[in-house]
């Protein structure tokens, strides 16, 4: 299979909008053009379940087509492999070679760019939103992330729970403590981890787009600052009073927050729209150089509609940057590729 480009065509049944839907790829860069609404935006998404095994907007049964009892997805791959997906309704199943699983084997999955519009206001966004983004990424780099993620806000959700109930005690909640404890260390210790990757490249990245001398970075801020696992389930404990009475779980790594700083200055107050624009371009070519390194595959660059809020020089950074990748985008106007 070539490492540059893994999809040659994409055929979705009852998914979102799209009663039947046949995308044929191109080798290098494939255009999907259509009004707003049209479902462009879900064939991005049906090609990221098929290559990472889930969505990056919703759960299944909001993606299946009102009044469908099914969906699937085939993703046919240049050495002539069929990723097929299927829910149907309660649960979902990927079939490849002729083996069937209930979650995308490790092996099977393969490296996505995903660029969505709202990433280009990132910088000013929630706390909330940030860190699914940094996390979307490092669910992809490292499989242990994702998994003690997964984990971490299982445990919380069920601590959230206990903590509604007037009758809780502190030893109920001992267990939870536990797992928040062990895995809130792991996924902050991997999040430092990745943003000391993109410093490393940051600023040189952001100069080559902006051509300019200034100085950017990325700042991770722990609300866990760098307790152990022992201090981590001690300030877990003092807090069962305001936990209680708020019902959730106020301390841990679910707190925590990016900060970009440009030119020693908050980036949200101090770059301007253009600026920050440059920013987001060269955290996208980071995290692809990263994953290709890492993983060594060249990952697919999907681009939904981004094209519109990029001005034409940063359009051909763009252009440039994914040119040795498979790069799928979706606009409402042609755009020149």
């Amino acid at each position: 299979m070539n490492d540059n480009y893994i999809i040659q065509s994409v055929r979705l049944d009852n998914f979102r909008c799209h009663k039947k839907y046949i995308l044929n790829c191109k080798n290098e860069t494939t255009l999907i053009l259509g009004e707003n609404g049209c479902g462009k935006t879900s064939v991005l998404e049906a090609i990221y379940v098929a290559l990472r095994g889930k969505s990056f907007r919703a759960p299944d049964r909001e993606i299946l087509k009102r009044e469908e009892d099914y969906y699937r997805i085939e993703l046919v791959r240049d050495d002539g492999e069929k990723i097929i997906v299927v829910f149907d309704g309660g649960k979902k199943t990927f079939l490849i070679k002729d083996k069937k699983t209930t979650r995308l084997p490790r092996k099977e999955k393969y490296p996505v760019i995903l660029f969505l519009p709202e990433d280009l206001h990132l910088i000013a966004s929630s706390p909330t939103s940030k860190r699914e983004y940094f996390d979307r990424i490092l669910a992809q780099i490292n499989e242990r992330y994702g998994n003690s993620l997964s984990k971490y806000n299982k445990a919380l959700k069920q601590r959230n729970e206990l903590l509604k109930q007037d009758s809780v005690t502190e030893e109920e909640l001992f267990s939870w403590n536990i797992l928040l404890s062990k895995y809130g260390v792991e996924i902050r210790a991997m999040r430092r981890w990745l943003v000391n990757e993109i410093n490393g490249e940051l600023t040189e990245t952001y100069r080559s787009i902006a051509d300019n001398e200034d100085i950017v970075r990325l700042e991770y801020k722990s609300y866990t600052a760098n307790s152990s696992e022992s201090e981590y389930m001690r300030l877990l404990g003092l807090d069962f009073e305001r936990d209680k009475m708020t019902g959730h779980t106020n301390f841990g790594i679910h707190k925590d927050n990016y900060d970009f700083i440009f030119n020693n200055s908050p980036a949200e107050t101090s770059a301007s729209r253009g600026e920050t624009r440059s920013l987001i371009l060269a955290l996208k070519f980071i995290e692809a150089r990263e994953l290709k390194k890492i993983l060594g595959k060249k990952p697919v660059v999907l681009l939904d509609d981004v094209f519109s809020e990029l001005d034409s020089n940063r359009q051909k950074c763009l252009v440039k940057n994914f040119k040795e990748n498979q790069v799928i985008l979706t606009s409402v106007d042609g755009v020149s590729i």
